[in-house]
């Protein structure tokens, strides 16, 4: 599985753009197609959260591929 660290400066971030500021996506359009489609788990649970709030320490997995932690 590719691993991926993405630092935020800010408390959190939310899902759809995590994805996108880590290049997951090209648009909040397709993050939110994948993450309506149930390919997007948090910390091992399945979310279809799109505004989700990920604080450092998450992990959020990609079709079981790309994983993106929140540091």
């Amino acid at each position: 599985m590719e691993s991926h660290e993405i630092k935020i400066h800010t408390e959190y971030i939310k899902l759809q753009d995590l994805l996108k500021f880590a290049g997951a996506v090209e648009t909040g359009g397709d993050a939110k197609l994948i993450i309506q489609e149930g390919r997007v788990s948090v910390n091992g649970e399945p979310c279809a959260m799109r505004g989700k709030k990920l604080r450092p320490g998450d992990r959020a997995v990609i079709d079981n591929e790309t994983e993106l932690v929140v540091t």
